[in-house]
């Protein structure tokens, strides 16, 4: 049997896990003391206006604490290479995106502004290979410890998916449905008969197309039916470019066609290169099954169906 090729070296996995217990970062130190501004500004963000967030003696809310280790793009002095060597070994093995996953927080005493913190972060484990729909990787958790003049004020664990994407699987749109109604209902029942049926007016017998209420000629409300022989010709005709749209595939040929009855339909002509199209092409009814469900009446060159 063959190898997979997308399968991980077999010691990948033994070098990730190595770097479990090493340090991310060693008495680094938040860049700004625990300050009201800050406090107000998360406050608003949230809609949080809990009175313990406000006064003289206002302490931080607790799920910010992450917020006090955060070393903006400049980073922290105290940042160590093991995690930045881990994430590129993850790259190297083609797990080159990255998601926040999720996160637990554990607090021990609240925070108040004023409060210098120091913190050290580890890296405390690195998942077997795990595959999700965003695609295959591997967990990564950390845990910050956060102090306040040495005591442990609070602990956060942090994890992330470093993934290689999967390939999203490339999939045909089915074709838009006509939309039926009482006015128009009876041409659709006669193209799943494969029938053509054109609407005629009883009072002046003058035909039309598309289906209509009322004569356009006379006005006269009532009519019945003639079946088209299927016989017609290209009477204009445009090649489709842009913008793409998801159930067909461009170039293609939007065609006006002028049937034996006099009436016109637009449809497109099958069985024809694009480019061969020409106004005035003699073309012969066929219909034509899409997504298993659907027919529509579609056109094909009179030479070529005769071959057929």
């Amino acid at each position: 049997m063959a190898a997979d090729p997308n399968a991980p070296h077999p010691d990948l996995l033994t070098r990730l896990k190595s770097y479990e217990g090493h340090p991310a970062a060693v008495s680094a130190a938040g860049k700004d003391p625990v300050n009201l501004p800050m406090i107000r500004h998360w406050c608003e963000a949230l809609g949080d206006a809990h009175p313990a967030y406000d006064g003289p003696d206002a302490v931080a809310p607790p799920t910010m604490l992450q917020a006090w280790t955060m070393g903006g793009l400049s980073g922290h002095p105290g940042r160590s290479p093991s995690y930045d060597e881990l994430l590129a070994l993850l790259d190297g093995a083609g797990c080159t995106s990255v998601v926040a996953t999720d996160c637990e927080q554990e607090y021990f005493r609240p925070l108040r502004p004023g409060d210098e913190i120091t913190f050290d972060t580890v890296i405390e484990s690195v998942s077997d290979r795990k595959t999700t729909k965003l695609g295959t990787g591997h967990f990564v958790t950390t845990r910050t410890d956060v102090r306040v003049a040495g005591a442990l004020v609070g602990t956060h664990r942090f994890r992330i998916l470093k993934y290689a994407p999967a390939r999203a699987e490339r999939k045909t749109p089915p074709r838009p449905r006509p939309v039926v109604n009482r006015d128009n209902a009876g041409f659709w029942e006669g193209v799943e008969q494969h029938r053509l049926l054109i609407q005629r007016c009883t009072a002046c017998g003058a035909l039309r197309f598309p289906w209509l209420p009322g004569c356009a000629r006379c006005g006269g409300p009532d009519w019945d039916t003639v079946e088209a022989s299927g016989e017609g010709t290209v009477h204009s005709y445009v090649v489709m470019h842009h913008p793409p749209f998801p159930a067909f595939d461009p170039p293609y040929a939007v065609v006006l066609v002028e049937l034996a009855e006099g009436v016109r339909m637009i449809s497109n002509v099958v069985g024809t290169p694009y480019d061969k199209v020409r106004i005035g092409m003699p073309v012969r009814l066929v219909f034509r099954s899409y997504d298993g469900d659907l027919t529509l009446p579609v056109f094909r060159a009179a030479a070529e169906e005769a071959v057929v």
